[in-house]
């Protein structure tokens, strides 16, 4: 048997991919669009996604004390928010896996003040690099579609999630209606792509990023997913007609 019959293979936009070639590549697509990453998401979203991000935050229930880990935190757009939420007695964890996307973000917030309860970890959603039972909250925004083994990362958000402690994952899904499906479609494929050329000077990284929205699980599938993984009282909620879903699970 050769050596690719014995790979595993997975999805990298629409191709096929062995697993071990993944994250590489999708390490590409983010160190090509890090520095451009704010202005397109909110080009791309006219603006949206802030309020996607700020409902995720509403939805997080953090207070004063806790600890939260932003998971592919990017360029901190949550981890800016939560640091005010913790307080000084509280602690926000900015993990990323690319190093471009974490030093994009580490800039940025140190340039805003945002010092004292935050640091930056670069760590891989799969075998996250902290103890059992440590966190009060965990989000991940717009990352987990790039992961490549998303029932491993699940299993690991459970592991140092503390009990009572939540996980919310705010992510493109599945829009609910067929004609907002067909806008969205064409928008994906023509638009997007023209946009990364024009704003980015990235076309392929940003069809990627079209396709790898259409790859990702749906919302039930996504939940029936946390479910498997040991979260309980899970639930979604469709915003912007299901473009975009966010999804909640707790550690009792």
């Amino acid at each position: 048997m050769t050596e690719d019959a014995n790979s595993n293979k997975t999805h990298f936009g629409y191709k096929d991919v062995d697993e071990s070639a993944k994250v590489g590549m999708v390490g590409e697509v983010f160190h090509s669009v890090a520095a451009k990453y704010d202005v397109m998401n909110d080009v791309m979203s006219f603006g949206v996604h802030r309020i996607w991000k700020q409902i995720t935050i509403d939805q997080s229930a953090v207070r004063p004390g806790h600890k939260v880990l932003d998971i592919a935190g990017g360029t901190g757009d949550l981890a800016k928010k939560f640091c005010k939420r913790v307080g000084s007695s509280g602690e926000v964890v900015l993990a990323d896996i690319n190093a471009s996307m974490l030093e994009v973000g580490r800039e940025r917030l140190l340039n805003e003040g945002v010092v004292g309860n935050l640091r930056f970890v670069q760590a891989d959603a799969e075998a996250l690099p902290f103890e059992n039972d440590t966190f009060d909250c965990i989000t991940i925004a717009f990352g987990l579609r790039n992961v490549t083994r998303k029932e491993n990362a699940l299993a690991s958000m459970l592991r140092v999630l503390k009990p009572g402690g939540r996980l919310l994952i705010l992510e493109f899904s599945k829009p609910v209606l067929p004609l907002l499906n067909t806008v969205y479609d064409a928008y994906s494929f023509k638009a997007l792509p023209m946009m990364g050329k024009l704003i980015a000077d990235d076309e392929d990284s940003y069809r990627y990023l079209a396709e790898s929205i259409r790859m990702h699980p749906d919302q039930a599938t996504l939940e029936s997913m946390m479910k498997e993984a040991g979260f309980e009282d899970t639930s979604y909620q469709n915003l912007t007609g299901g473009i975009v879903a966010l999804h909640k699970g707790f550690k009792f």
